[in-house]
């Protein structure tokens, strides 16, 4: 993935630019750390970890050395290759114990477009069959999501706004207070065909213990 153009900037305070670049600063480092423990644990090499999960070597490369935040939908497909959850890659590790997540301490992962957002709502701890994720769709817009692992189910609740979810052909709308299960092994696509932003939270279930 590319550095997002500054020109995306265009319009923020100074000190709010500074904010977004200092936490995806953070995000690439937090990403950066966990790709290289993951990859190296399991005895990859970058050329058959980029073969396994079909992105390039360069941007998994670039992505290890911290010098960019990859999408969401290039980070499912690493996650994928690897075995792991999807916040395994994101969220920095914890100790034992009880742990606070501020909001305004969160990492947010978004599309290319910019148009999808998704936050992992509690920390990775190895061993877990579930992950929660707070989810944003802008209006007018759509995510296409690639299959995860064989078995993995998607519970999402809609919170605010219109949802369609479209899964083997299938479309399926949803109203704010909607819930929906779904089998999400096999490609689906988020789409709001609303004017306001939609919120979602979204709990992924595995079949097997991930980690």
């Amino acid at each position: 993935m590319r550095d997002a153009p500054k020109d995306h900037l265009a319009g923020i305070p100074h000190e709010a630019e500074g904010d977004l670049e200092n936490e995806a600063h953070e995000l690439a480092e937090i990403v950066s750390s966990n790709l290289k423990r993951l990859r190296r644990s399991r005895g990859h090499s970058l050329e058959r970890l980029a073969n396994l999960a079909g992105v390039s070597r360069a941007m998994l490369s670039q992505i290890e050395l911290g010098r960019s935040v990859p999408t969401i939908s290039l980070l499912w497909k690493v996650a994928r290759a690897l075995n792991v959850p999807f916040s395994a890659l994101t969220s920095p590790s914890t100790g034992s114990g009880t742990v606070v997540m501020r909001s305004k301490a969160a990492k947010i992962l978004t599309s290319a477009d910019g148009s999808f957002t998704s936050r992992a709502l509690f920390p990775f701890e190895a061993e877990r069959q579930v992950e929660f994720y707070k989810l944003t769709l802008a209006a007018q817009s759509q995510e296409n999501a690639v299959a995860h692992a064989a078995g993995t189910i998607e519970n999402l609740t809609v919170v605010v706004g219109d949802v369609e979810i479209e899964v083997d052909g299938s479309v399926y709308s949803l109203h704010a207070d909607d819930s929906i299960i779904f089998q999400a092994d096999v490609p689906h696509i988020y789409r709001n065909p609303g004017h306001v932003m939609a919120i979602m939270y979204l709990v992924m279930s595995y079949v097997e213990t991930v980690g």
